[in-house]
């Protein structure tokens, strides 16, 4: 049940007929992972801890940085030095202390990533490499957990939602395919703060629909961002029956089945 103090903090949310006290209900018993506390996963654990879901789990192993600060909003001058994760709990305990928060202080491997997310309801990529997304979006479709996959660099930003849940979901996979190998970093390319706060805010804007069950989320669908005119692209993403990840995924549900 939702106490009275909290029916106060969230009147707001609950006010809308498409939340209510169900789906703030919901959103309590709600546990998300946020990989990566930087400029993605600033916003998003922001506005995942102050809207009340009730379990955060927070990963990075990286330090807070002094170029850091510039977007990565979750920390400020006095957590320079200081392991992003802490740096995170401290704000999000202050913003919301009603919440839990589990933390991940050190990079995640094949068996620690599957357990990090078989242990949640929605997975939130906000890291910044190919490697890892890959890795994630591997790791959510063999536990069929759904993922908010969110990218920003220069003036460009990107946002969708992949759920293996639904038949006719796309995976990561099935749209980058095995990616480029002349990718480049924020700290090579340069990006822009207010849009990686963004498309962060977004992917907690889909992490809530999902986890409240309210509305049309991003899959199927990639929005392409242009912060240099302010315009917004959409483009249809099919999945891929050719797909290297959902093949192996979908053969072993079809194993299991005939088990």
């Amino acid at each position: 049940m939702l106490t009275d103090a909290e029916l106060l903090r969230y009147s707001r949310q609950i006010l809308l007929q498409h939340i209510d006290i169900d789906g703030q209900l919901r959103l309590k018993q709600g546990r998300a992972l946020i990989i990566g506390m930087g400029g993605l996963g600033s916003p998003v654990a922001l506005y995942l801890a102050a809207a009340g879901v009730g379990e955060l789990h927070l990963a990075d192993f990286d330090t807070v940085d002094l170029t850091n600060l510039q977007r990565q909003i979750l920390h400020d001058s006095h957590s320079v030095g200081q392991a992003k994760v802490d740096s995170a709990m401290v704000r999000l305990s202050a913003i919301n202390p009603g919440i839990t928060l589990v933390p991940h202080r050190t990079a995640l491997d094949a068996d620690s990533l599957a357990a990090a997310v078989a242990a949640v309801d929605v997975v939130l990529d906000c890291s910044d490499n190919f490697g890892t997304r890959e890795a994630v979006n591997a790791a959510c479709v063999a536990a069929r957990k759904p993922l908010v996959s969110g990218a920003a660099i220069r003036l460009e930003g990107q946002l969708s939602v992949f759920d293996p849940r639904r038949e006719d979901s796309p995976c990561y996979h099935c749209l980058y395919g095995h990616g480029s190998e002349a990718e480049l970093t924020c700290s090579e390319a340069g990006v822009v703060g207010p849009l990686v706060g963004l498309v962060g805010s977004l992917q907690a804007l889909e992490a809530l629909k999902l986890l409240a069950g309210f509305g049309e989320t991003l899959v199927g669908r990639l929005l392409l961002i242009d912060a240099l005119t302010t315009r917004f692209r959409e483009l249809k993403v099919r999945r891929d029956p050719q797909c290297s990840v959902c093949q192996a995924i979908h053969h072993q549900g079809s194993h299991d089945q005939s088990q």
